[in-house]
């Protein structure tokens, strides 16, 4: 008896001195842990712990889930074998997690920086680095273990909802500035995750809609900056899309998830889903996405029978779990850091305020009227948004931060006398909109509806005109997730013209200047009205210190320096993409959700990239349309000279340099972008022109001169040819144009290339072919 109940203790306890002790992560070998897991716990593993409402709870789950509240996610932990759980969570412009917490006093504010258009307009690398270290150290500080960014797909078109996360049109300015984002992260010891991988370029329908787009556009276009983060940063994970890419989901894509990404880039790190994205988690498994989150009991389940039915190689699945340990491996709570939930918020907010002003773009400067001269105080501040400045988008981009400095709060900490009657009158206004809103039920992570701009009367605004030194209107947008903006909200309301017509008529009569401040995360429209005020300032969406950024370029104490990341065409119908984006379609969009239709709505069930390779600038300057502001165009309160240009090769890198001197008043910095022009002989259809490398120099003071080197491969010439499923340069002489944007070209320079061929796999191919356009 005395040994039946021996054997027994042996076979109940993990850790019994009556058999071999229990592999434990980060003592045993990965191998060893993955053979003495059970299947459930594999299963367990490669799902996540759920969300609250959306699956059963167990003691464990609930408590993991309450690591860090607020965060987005987490993993299964399994303490038997050592292996804890770990945080995911939110987002591109800082750390998203829950302020306050019950029963507790302390508040858990994270700081808002940038938004992804802004840092995108930096240009500036080593700056979107320092940022990406400081939203790194609130990650760590809070205890977390991945952040879930950066996002950095292309802005296919000016209406997708979440282009304030994203970065640019052009895939280079992406990818590098992702790379540099990630690497000031991870120098934490915390991870990220770059998503959406890929080709979610529109909100509609985001999780049924299939993006029929070409090998070609993928590989150079929607591919190309996730290739070049991969490369450059090697972020821990890689986040997979809600959509269809040419008739598959991508987190069920094994070409894009394995043959891709793995097998072609030499991605090392684990494949997670976006929330609740796919819906066959088996195929999910085989295709390489290692995690799904947050994880249901049916996939738990599926994956469990899976095994047991023959329908899923364990060997992939322990493949999966072992890229998860792998990652595990790495963290925070792995490696028991004792974090402090005390980041240094103050260090950081002076972060965000500087980085800020670096990213806006000068759109216009008449008569040098910014910055504003010594003799400027008083200021007439017209507009909604100037007291109710927007931080940034909506949904899991956004930051839960103690405050937000409205531009009413930057003019006056900088020193500007603002009338008080116009901003009580704001105020009012505000205040009563904001409570008529509050009674339309908005759903959950759903942008919030802004007021209407205000009327004034002629009357009023002549007052202003009489007693203010200067005017200064902004114009606001907002978005976020789930839903796509509209037109109208690419367009100014009558509101927002009218309001613009009588101030610069009131205060041009009295002499006076107007300056127009853009609070916005994505393109608008430009052409019909730029003519009208004399200065415009496009300040993006810059952070919970917005409103002093703003102020420290309106009064010089900092220069703008910001270039367009993407292009401002004259009018929405410009864009190569408007025919094929889903534009003010709620009534399909509705009839689509009720189920009464399906597999048949364009731009709604499927969306046909028929502008192919020409996004953006590579299209407006291809074909010769006429644009309000170029791809890289920005002005800055001094002027640069480019002098010197030459170009070096040595075996297949092309190094240009080029002089660049500071001929104004005041310090600037300069961004250099360096084009390349395929030869006339060229096989392939190409672009006029394609960017290919940029630099921003250091800051210049008044006659200073900065040598600015730009280094391309031979092998980034190259075209993808489907036919051969190649990347192919083709051989002569290519021009290299170095240019202050994609239509201000200082100095043109030329390489003779060697033809070049480097396969790839054929594979993301078309299932139907579309109509694609050609030059």
């Amino acid at each position: 008896m005395k040994k039946h109940l021996l054997s027994m203790a042996c076979a109940i306890t993990v850790l019994s001195a009556c058999g071999p002790k229990v592999p434990q992560l980060g003592k045993s070998s990965l191998d060893d842990v993955i053979a003495a897991m059970t299947l459930e716990e594999k299963a367990h593993l490669v799902v996540g712990t759920g969300m609250a409402g959306f699956s059963g709870d167990s003691a464990v789950i609930g408590e993991t889930r309450n690591l860090v509240p607020g965060a987005a996610g987490t993993t299964y932990p399994i303490e038997r074998l050592g292996i804890p759980a770990v945080v995911l969570a939110d987002g591109p412009a800082g750390l998203r997690i829950n302020p306050t917490r019950d029963g507790d006093s302390a508040t858990y504010y994270c700081t808002h920086f940038p938004i992804g258009t802004l840092l995108a307009s930096t240009w500036n690398q080593d700056l979107v680095e320092n940022v990406g270290k400081a939203i790194g150290n609130e990650v760590l500080e809070y205890g977390a273990d991945v952040l879930l960014a950066p996002a950095l797909n292309i802005h296919r078109n000016p209406l997708c909802g979440r282009n304030f996360e994203y970065y640019s049109e052009d895939p280079v300015v992406s990818g590098k500035i992702a790379a540099a984002y990630v690497r000031g992260v991870q120098s934490n010891g915390v991870g990220t995750s770059i998503k959406h991988f890929a080709v979610n370029n529109q909100e509609t329908n985001r999780m049924a809609n299939d993006a029929q787009v070409s090998p070609r556009a993928l590989r150079e276009i929607y591919l190309k900056g996730f290739e070049i983060a991969v490369k450059e940063s090697q972020p821990w994970t890689v986040m997979s899309s809600y959509n269809y890419v040419n008739g598959t989901y991508t987190s069920e894509n094994k070409e894009l998830q394995t043959t891709v990404l793995r097998d072609e880039w030499g991605f090392k790190g684990m494949v997670m889903t976006d929330w609740f994205g796919g819906k066959d988690a088996i195929a999910q498994m085989e295709a390489g996405n290692d995690m799904l989150q947050p994880g249901l009991p049916k996939q738990y389940e599926a994956i469990v029978k899976g095994v047991q039915e023959g329908k899923l190689d364990e060997a992939v699945l322990n493949r999966n779990v072992k890229r998860i340990l792998e990652m595990i491996l790495q963290t925070p709570h792995f490696k028991g850091y004792k974090f402090s939930n005390k980041p240094n918020l103050k260090a950081h907010a002076a972060v965000t305020r500087q980085s800020a002003t670096e990213g806006m773009v000068l759109l216009k400067n008449d008569g040098e009227v910014l910055p504003l001269a010594s003799g400027v105080n008083k200021v007439a501040l017209f507009g909604c948004t100037s007291y109710d400045f927007i931080a940034g988008g909506t949904g899991s981009g956004n930051v839960n931060r103690a405050y937000t400095v409205s531009l009413l709060d930057g003019l006056k900490n900088a020193g500007y006398s603002v009338d008080e009657g116009l901003k009580n009158v704001y105020e009012q206004y505000l205040t009563a909109e904001k409570e008529r809103l509050a009674q339309t039920k908005k759903e959950w992570f759903m942008p919030d509806s802004r007021p209407a701009e205000m009327a004034l009367t002629a009357s009023a605004i002549q007052e202003q005109a009489s007693k203010s030194d200067v005017a200064l209107i902004t114009l606001g947008r907002t978005s976020g997730e789930f839903l796509d903006r509209q037109q109208a909200d690419f367009n100014l309301s009558k509101e927002e013209q009218a309001l613009l017509q009588g101030v610069c008529k009131a205060f041009h009569a009295a002499g006076k200047k107007v300056v127009v401040v853009l609070n916005i995360g994505g393109v608008i429209e430009t052409a019909s009205w730029k003519a009208q005020p004399d200065a415009i300032l496009c300040a993006w969406q810059a952070g919970q210190e917005g409103g002093n950024s703003v102020a420290d370029v309106l009064s010089g104490k900092a220069s703008p320096s910001g270039k367009l990341p993407m292009t401002f065409p004259v009018k929405f119908e410009d864009a190569a993409s408007s025919d094929n984006f889903p534009i003010d379609m709620k009534a399909n969009i509705d009839l689509v959700n009720k189920g009464e239709k399906k597999n048949e709505v364009k731009n709604v069930d499927y969306t046909r990239y028929e502008e192919d390779i020409y996004v953006g600038y590579r299209y407006f300057d291809s074909f010769g349309k006429q644009v309000s502001y170029p791809f890289g165009y920005g002005l800055s309160y001094t002027t640069f000279e480019y002098a010197n240009p030459a170009v070096k090769q040595d075996d297949g890198l092309l190094t240009v340099t080029v002089e660049v001197k500071n001929t104004g008043k005041f310090a600037g910095k300069e961004v250099v972008q360096l084009y390349a022009a395929a030869p006339n002989s060229a096989k392939m259809n190409k672009p006029e022109k394609e960017l290919k490398a940029f630099a921003k120099t250091r800051e210049l003071k008044p006659g200073e001169t900065a040598v600015v080197t730009l280094q391309v491969k031979a092998a980034d010439l190259a075209s993808y040819d489907e036919a051969s499923a190649s990347w192919v340069v083709d051989g002569g002489t290519y021009k290299l144009l170095i240019g202050a944007s994609s239509r201000d070209i200082k100095a043109e320079l030329s390489a003779d290339v060697a033809a070049l061929t480097q396969k790839t796999n054929n594979v993301l191919k078309l299932r139907e072919s579309i109509t694609t356009l050609k030059r």
